[in-house]
């Protein structure tokens, strides 16, 4: 006996249908056409993909159930909405259940044409998260919203002309091809963006604040000028921001309007806007529970009575106030500004209501992602203390130095409450290891050495101990140098380091544009370094060195008078100490902070040359704004003899000039010359550098790309030489480091200010390393 037939139009609803159907067939048939059974056995027809296991995991009878007409609508509607078939069939053969099935089409495969501007497989993993792919029930009316959402990916690349048209083939086995041929069109261009109600500031200064523009020179890197909607609510949030930073805070973007010509290819923006008046801070207030003193917390603030109101400073003065409640274990305060206007005057009185919450202790410091480095060597970094009152700028710190270890790509601290606690937090630093040496081989080039060849086995991070064990060779037209390295920062737990070295190095001085002579040098030297405070570290140590001096047939006067004095081989025994302050936050491409030294070292009376030399530098970084950073670099150093030398050797003289020192100028040419008129170096330096870091464009990690724009001063004096301004050498230009997968690459591009007769000048100063 026919019981019942279920079927539907593919571009009908799953309810719609369900509804109509199950009406048309209780209308149709007289109640004696159907007759209740128990069902004795099922069986399936029309399966081809799906197998039996899914239909009967769906199907809400059994074998034993009674069925009758409300139980086979539901066991249809059941069915109908795993949306896998698109016509059911329940038939009636003795007891027994037939179940008949028309499967709904697979589809087989998405083909994609045209496509230019977003990758296939971009567009693939679109379509896959909203339900079309590849093995999928094909559904007609899902293909209408993949046309929907390719258009809309392609409208926020700013192409609205674009078209997109679907072909369905039909395939063997209930499949079906799709194919999706795309027309990309070209990209709308904003035309114009117009203000509408600005009077305090002018539409050029309100464009300067945004990143969408009507084009400019490089907008065809930057596509400044191709409209996106995300990119314009990001816009007006500057808008709003640069507003209420400057003292609107009734500041208000009415509307914003956007319109496309016909032909798609001209985009214009309209921004409504109500300035309001310009307020002043009347009052600041702390109230709450301040938990420390408040004079304190205002000295911390940088929003102050008689200031402009701005957004910007009240959420700094917020994070300093919540910095310091959190140094006391208050990790979850909150602060909660509220600004309270007077119209009438133009002020807002400001009211920082703090709620410090509990105090929280630190129950467990985990570490995650080192795989290599023992847990010991992150731990003794540590600021931070188990068992001990949270401090914020103890978990900062701590942070901080692990990033200075330089064993790791990445740092991050996560602090999460303890399970069924309110006043315990366990804090997780999760590290990416980098690779920490083992066996290289490399070359280089730089324009004062050359081709540079190097091969070593270096280990930083030896066996994760955080000890550093080295073997190396360099070798270039300047240098050859062997050496061996032993480093342990933590030859003791209060941080007592102990480290020496083992080298020979041969150099021709000539190749590194100073006087005609040759060195080979071998020695040894043990350092200890003591950290005094947790910014301040001294290091005392001793060097040893054999110095065997050649001249060369066409050496200066000055070579040959030495050695006709001194003999040509000079054992050194030397006492250095040196002082440093390191406030940076990172060791290599640091934001802020600040870095001084001062080191000194002597040749003791028993050596063949007497002499001493000192030297100081600091570098100091301060953040103009969230992109700028400037970066004032100093050094003087100074040397001389003692006893019966009454100079400074000439091969330990100071040289100028180059990439490390006064770019502009070929490297070490700068000061005094030899009888040969070749660069002979002096016994006083003075360097002077002036640095603008720059954003750059395209990159997030600052940490591996650099570009700044500098000024350079300096030069080097000699033993019968005072210094004096007029021999300063000045140059200005633009640098970029670049910490490559394959090595270090700097490149500089300087114009000396005040160059002299004389002076060697290079603009363009570069120099490449690569490991391999």
């Amino acid at each position: 006996m026919w019981i019942r037939r279920y079927s539907a139009n593919y571009a009908l609803k799953y309810t719609l249908r369900l509804i109509i159907c199950s009406s048309i067939w209780l209308s149709s048939f007289p109640a004696d056409a159907f007759e209740t059974f128990i069902i004795k056995d099922i069986r399936l027809d029309g399966l081809r993909r799906i197998s039996p296991g899914t239909v009967f995991n769906y199907l809400p009878v059994k074998v034993g159930d009674r069925l009758d007409q409300n139980k086979a609508s539901k066991a249809i509607a059941a069915l109908f909405k795993t949306g896998l078939f698109k016509d059911i069939r329940l038939e009636q053969e003795g007891n027994v259940l037939v179940v008949k099935l028309d499967e709904r089409p697979a589809i087989a495969n998405i083909t994609f044409t045209g496509n230019k501007e977003i990758d296939t497989d971009s567009l693939i993993q679109s379509l896959k998260n909203i339900g079309f792919a590849e093995g999928r029930v094909f559904n007609r009316s899902l293909l209408e919203k993949v046309e929907l959402e390719l258009q809309r990916q392609y409208f926020n690349l700013g192409k609205y002309a674009v078209q997109i048209k679907s072909t369905v083939t039909p395939l063997n086995r209930n499949r079906m091809g799709i194919q999706l041929d795309i027309s990309e069109g070209t990209v709308a261009r904003i035309h114009a963006i117009t203000f509408v109600g600005n009077r305090a500031f002018s539409d050029k200064i309100l464009h300067d604040e945004m990143k969408l523009s009507t084009g400019g020179l490089f907008s065809f890197l930057t596509k400044d000028n191709q409209y996106s909607k995300q990119k314009l609510a990001a816009d007006l949030e500057a808008l709003r921001s640069y507003y209420l930073d400057r003292g609107y805070i009734q500041f208000n973007l009415d509307s914003t309007q956007v319109t496309i010509s016909e032909d798609k290819k001209s985009v214009y923006i309209t921004i409504n806007l109500t300035e309001g008046n310009k307020y002043t801070v009347s009052e600041v207030k702390l109230e709450g529970n301040a938990i420390v003193p408040v004079t304190e917390l205002k000295a911390k603030m940088t929003i102050k009575t008689g200031q402009v109101f701005s957004r910007k400073e009240v959420t700094a003065s917020t994070e300093a106030i919540l910095e310091r409640i959190g140094d006391e274990g208050y990790a979850f305060a909150n602060i909660n500004p509220v600004p309270e206007i007077n119209s009438k005057n133009q002020t807002v009185m400001l009211r920082f209501f703090i709620d410090p919450g509990k105090q929280v202790y630190v129950r467990r410091i985990n570490f995650k992602g080192n795989t290599k480095t023992r847990d010991e060597v992150l731990r003794r970094e540590m600021r931070q203390m188990e068992n001990g009152w949270i401090s914020t700028k103890n978990v900062k710190r701590s942070l901080t130095r692990l990033e200075r270890l330089n064993y790791f790509e990445e740092v991050k601290v996560d602090t999460t409450v303890v399970p069924d606690t309110t006043d315990q937090v366990d804090l997780t630093y999760s590290v990416v290891e980098r690779p920490s040496g083992n066996l290289m081989a490399g070359v280089g080039y730089s324009q004062t050495q050359g081709i540079l060849f190097n091969a070593s086995i270096m280990q930083e991070n030896f066996l994760g101990s955080g000890k550093q064990v080295g073997a190396t060779f360099n070798n270039s037209k300047v240098n050859t140098i062997y050496r061996f390295s032993y480093f342990n920062p933590y030859t003791t737990i209060d941080e007592v380091s102990r480290g020496f070295n083992l080298f020979y190095r041969t150099m021709d001085a000539e190749e590194a544009n100073l006087s005609r002579y040759t060195t080979d040098v071998y020695g040894a030297s043990l350092t200890y370094g003591l950290p005094i405070s947790e910014f301040n570290y001294i290091k005392v140590g001793t060097d040893f060195d054999n110095t065997y001096l050649k001249p060369t047939a066409s050496s200066a006067n000055e070579i040959f008078d030495f050695i006709k004095a001194n003999g040509d081989r000079y054992n050194s025994y030397r006492l250095t100490t040196s002082w440093a302050r390191d406030t940076r936050n990172h060791p290599l491409f640091p934001e802020r902070g600040l870095l001084q030294s001062f080191n000194a070292e002597v040749a003791l009376p028993f050596s063949d040359l007497r002499y001493y030399k000192l030297g100081y530098q600091h570098h100091w970084l301060y953040p103009l704004t969230k992109n700028y950073t400037l970066l004032l670099k100093g050094q003087a150093a100074y040397g001389d003899g003692y006893g019966d030398n009454d100079e400074l050797p000439f091969f330990e003289n100071y040289t100028a000039g180059g990439p490390r020192t006064v770019r502009g100028f070929r490297e070490n040419t700068l000061g005094p010359l030899d009888s040969k008129q070749r660069p002979f170096g002096g016994n006083l330096k003075v360097i002077g550098n002036a640095e603008v870091i720059l954003p750059v464009p395209f990159t997030k990690n600052i940490r591996s790309f650099r570009v700044s724009s500098f000024v350079d001063v300096g030069n080097v004096y000699g033993v019968d030489e005072d210094f004096t301004v007029s021999e300063l050498r000045y140059s200005a230009g633009l640098s970029a480091i670049w910490l490559s997968p394959l090595g270090v690459l700097s490149f500089s591009l300087a114009k000396p200010l005040n160059s002299k007769e004389g002076d060697q000048v290079q603009m363009f100063q570069f120099t490449i390393g690569t490991t391999f």
